[in-house]
């Protein structure tokens, strides 16, 4: 499902004044078939199984503010996305290699990263992709390595494009490829929404946060005009609700109100369990299967395919 145009531009102000409030671990209620989104769930049945894989749909999982899901929401969809029957390939596209440990990898272990791919021509992509605990969900690491491609990359011709040439050979592979992002909208984050077909926009729901969508979102204009004409916002996502809290109810509210359908139906609640899976480097699908969080993925990865 494509996002109508007039969809980037929020429709309401975004301003709102924060409240203080605790932090804890409570599950999403319903009433009456409503949402955490103040909107009735749409129900979406489980994908079919597919007849055959690729080429992938690239999704950037990108936000430029740190702390609000990014690397998570990479992880658990990629699982969820994988439970469905599709191959998935994780992209650790930040120099943090955040996404390398939360899946148990020891980056400053790792002898080749997406740093070697970029800048070696003798280092070939299949080579450097490690196989994960999830069957068919592969990772492409990285470690701090990739902070000096930053550097180099700017004088090269055709810069922006680097990793959708990186990924090329590969593409044919798998269903989904999900670019976990740096917390910034440097070169790195523009060559990942130079080489994908969707955006999904992780926010956590807290007030600056949600100040922060209007620049990423127009950064995500100019490369569609200029890098990438079918670049389109596959969803919002929002994260770390707590319903019990004004705050981010009213979040909640503003984020719908301004953003309409392309919000998730799925919302991340705020839980103990997110830490735990870091810690043991699984997926919360592997770690808590039965958890409101891993349904939660689960029922994002269903959207996901839908649109």
């Amino acid at each position: 499902m494509s996002t109508p145009e007039h969809a980037f531009a929020p429709r309401a102000d975004l301003s709102l004044a924060p409240h203080a409030a605790p932090v804890d671990d409570v599950a999403t209620e319903q009433v009456d078939g409503i949402g955490p989104t103040g909107r009735p769930r749409r129900h979406i049945p489980d994908p079919p199984a597919l007849l055959h894989h690729g080429p992938a749909k690239i999704l950037a999982v990108c936000n430029q503010k740190g702390g609000v899901g990014k690397t998570t929401t990479t992880i658990n969809l990629g699982a969820a996305l994988a439970e469905y029957g599709r191959r998935v390939l994780l992209v650790d596209f930040d120099p943090q290699g955040a996404l390398s440990v939360g899946l148990g990898v020891h980056p400053h272990q790792l002898e080749t990263t997406i740093y070697n791919v970029i800048m070696e021509n003798d280092t070939a992509v299949p080579d450097v992709i490690r196989k994960t605990m999830i069957e068919d969900m592969d990772l492409l690491p990285s470690n701090i390595d990739l902070s000096a491609a930053e550097i180099q990359l700017v004088s090269e011709v055709g810069r922006e494009h680097t990793l959708v040439r990186t990924l090329r050979p590969v593409i044919d592979h798998y269903d989904y490829v999900l670019v976990d992002c740096q917390p910034s909208l440097g070169l790195l984050t523009v060559n990942a929404l130079a080489a994908a077909d969707g955006v999904l926009i992780p926010l956590e729901c807290e007030f600056f946060s949600l100040r922060g969508v209007a620049l990423l979102i127009d950064t995500i204009e100019k490369v569609k005009e200029r890098l990438n004409p079918k670049l389109d916002i596959t969803g919002i996502l929002a994260t770390m609700y707590d319903p019990r809290t004004l705050h981010s109810r009213e979040v909640m509210a503003r984020v719908v109100e301004a953003f309409g359908e392309i919000v998730f139906d799925s919302v991340i609640n705020r839980t103990v369990r997110f830490p735990e899976t870091t810690v043991a480097g699984e997926p919360i699908t592997r770690w808590a299967p039965r958890s409101a969080g891993a349904n939660a993925y689960r029922g994002l990865a269903r959207e996901v395919i839908a649109r």
